[in-house]
């Protein structure tokens, strides 16, 4: 950029040339930067050229000026750059002074007026453009240059240059507005159709296909009837209603349901919006029922883990834990066992924890942690991975992904507490990984993971693959060979092997005397003498062999195959919540009334479990026999 300074005229008027053009003007300006007084950056206007009655923008930027004066007229200001609005009734040339302590300089452009000429019209609308007899549609418009406007047929007139202004025809009509001043007029149509009414607006489809976790949808077209085609297809934002399945779309021009690869996995029942061209709106709530795939969980740890590892006395001989730490509060112990899993039990949204297995090349995408431990900040986190109540829940919001082994990766379990997909990446208060989940290295002692206990999520969550095996929903024929999760109201404030951290209340005084640290592991060998609250973070509950198996058993299968886990596998406190809440994943081949026979058991049906023999490494799952 040239400067004006001593004989630099030819400069400046080369640069006025090549940068003063399209709407905005820029001014000529004298500088005299190196003598200490002003300098002006920019003067420039738009538009440069208006109408008769219109303004133009008038804006500065200047560099050492204490006060600025704008003439013709008396604008004056203290601010070194800014705008004001003008309107001249004729061709006007403007001078822009900057004035500081050691002088001035000045800048001049010119606003160009139209004092003739026909108006011009921007737009003339009509909207809704199709309505049935009796309803409304409004007409707006915005011309420049204008002083009246019409409207036939009709005998409307106004002397606004924009505005609106409602019809209500009844028939298809063709409006034209007509915008007029002295120099002549312009015209410009809109057209209302008026369509024969179908009746109520209504949504007729009210049942959907389900599907299963991972594969493609087969499909579902959500019809509409009556209103006033066409119509608009979307999915109710209310957070009282779950949105769709994760990995679905729906199109919102053919009401077409569709999914290329499945993410989400229970029951949920969204609410459907039909949309006619008048803004008229119905709604339909309908259920999908998702099949999961969690046949992998059984495979993340080796089998010599201790979250595969039996605790049955009869097979193990593993004693009871007699340490004061070890048993369930006695306040909790009438407390039932209830499953916090299901098909409809949660309904409208689905019940339980998710999960979802990906190939060892899905792509990572960064994760941002906002609260506690993270131990990854990218991961292979699908867009379609699910999320623990779906994006709409207020609650832990888990999400669990399982990388396959493949392409020199390890087999390695991500997850996630309050995860939020981010249209890309994702955001979560805290994560846990294990990068090598055929290995039986735990999390390091005293850190978190996504649970209280620092214990992984998946791989203790009962789910519908296990149990139904290779039965079906009514006549299921599968195992669990894990404990299951389950919370209390309040664990105590240690932990045992397996588990890594607690979250609790309480405290404990060693065999020598002395408090021990809270928050810390305690060991089932060698226990505290007392301690004011019991049930630590890992502890393992087997249901006691003298509690005989509830009847309902023998016409609830599924419930019959989770009760055998009770006795062979058992529970494990995993982190604080209702007490008895037993954990698992939603999914649609759960049924719910066979799995009420679960709160037939009390948690004083159950007994803690010593497995300190079984211990190889105090940061290994692994166990010794």
């Amino acid at each position: 950029m040239c400067r004006h300074s001593h004989n630099t005229r030819l400069c400046a008027f080369i640069v006025l040339l090549a940068v003063c053009v399209g709407l905005a003007a820029c001014g000529v300006s004298s500088s005299n930067s190196s003598s200490g007084k002003p300098t002006i950056t920019s003067f420039a206007a738009n538009p440069t050229n208006i109408n008769s009655g219109a303004s133009s923008m008038l804006s500065w930027t200047a560099t050492g000026a204490t006060s600025i004066a704008i003439t013709p007229g008396t604008f004056t200001s203290a601010s070194a750059s800014g705008a004001t609005n003008v309107s001249p009734t004729a061709t006007t040339t403007y001078t822009l002074t900057a004035t500081n302590a050691a002088g001035s300089a000045t800048s001049t452009l010119t606003v160009s007026v139209n004092t003739a000429g026909k108006p011009t019209i921007s737009s003339f609308t009509a909207s809704p453009s199709t309505i049935t007899a009796g309803s409304s549609s409004t007409l707006s418009w915005a011309t420049t240059g204008a002083t009246n406007i019409a409207i036939t047929p009709g005998t409307f007139t106004s002397t606004s240059a924009s505005g609106s202004t409602g019809v209500s025809p009844t028939a298809t009509t063709t409006y034209t507005l007509t915008a007029t001043n002295a120099s002549g007029s312009a015209t410009s149509t809109a057209k209302v159709t008026v369509a024969a009414s179908g009746g109520p607006l209504s949504i007729t489809t009210t049942s959907c296909p389900g599907g299963t976790q991972g594969a493609a949808y087969a499909g579902c077209t959500i019809v509409a009837s009556g209103g006033v085609p066409p119509y608009t297809y979307s999915v109710s934002t209310n957070p009282s209603f779950p949105p769709l399945p994760e990995g679905m779309s729906l199109n919102a021009s053919t009401g077409i349901l569709s999914s290329s690869l499945i993410g989400g996995q229970g029951t949920y029942a969204p609410v459907f919006v039909v949309t006619d061209s008048t803004n008229a709106q119905a709604n339909q709530n309908i259920g999908i029922a998702l099949n999961g795939n969690n046949k992998f969980m059984a495979n993340v740890f080796p089998s010599t883990s201790i979250f595969h590892h039996r605790v049955d006395a009869a097979t193990t001989n593993l004693p009871v834990d007699t340490s004061p730490a070890a048993p369930m509060y006695s306040g909790y112990l009438p407390a039932t066992v209830k499953p916090f899993f299901g098909n409809n039990s949660n309904a409208p949204f689905p019940n339980g924890i998710p999960a979802i297995e990906v190939p060892y090349n899905q792509a990572d995408v960064s994760v941002s942690t906002t609260l506690y431990q993270s131990y990854f900040t990218s991961g292979p986190i699908p867009a379609n991975a699910p999320v623990e109540g779906t994006s709409n829940s207020q609650g832990d919001r888990h999400v669990l992904v399982y990388l396959e082994a493949g392409g020199g990766k390890n087999p390695a379990l991500y997850e996630m507490w309050q995860g939020i997909y981010e249209s890309g990446p994702w955001t979560d208060s805290s994560n846990a990984l294990w990068p090598n989940a055929s290995s039986n290295n735990l999390t390091p002692q005293g850190n978190g993971t996504s649970d209280a206990a620092g214990l992984p999520v998946a791989p203790l969550l009962a789910n519908a693959d296990e149990v139904i095996g290779t039965g079906t929903p009514d006549a299921p024929n599968g195992t669990i060979q894990h404990p299951i999760r389950f919370t209390l109201n309040h664990m105590l404030n240690y932990w045992v092997w397996p588990a890594t951290q607690t979250a609790g209340v309480g405290s404990c005084i060693a065999q020598g005397g002395g408090s021990i640290p809270t928050e810390s592991e305690i060991s089932q060998s060698t226990p505290p003498a007392s301690c004011t609250m019991s049930g630590p973070a890992g502890e393992i509950y087997r249901l006691k062999a003298s509690v005989a198996t509830p009847s309902c058993a023998s016409t609830s299968p599924q419930a019959a195959i989770i009760i055998a886990a009770f006795r062979n596998y058992g529970i494990i406190l995993a982190d604080n919540g209702d007490s008895g809440g037993l954990i698992g994943t939603p999914d649609a081949r759960w049924n719910d009334n066979d799995l009420e026979c679960l709160t037939s058991l009390t948690l004083g049906d159950f007994e803690p479990v010593n497995v300190s023999s079984l211990i190889v490494n105090n940061d290994s799952g692994a166990t010794s026999h």
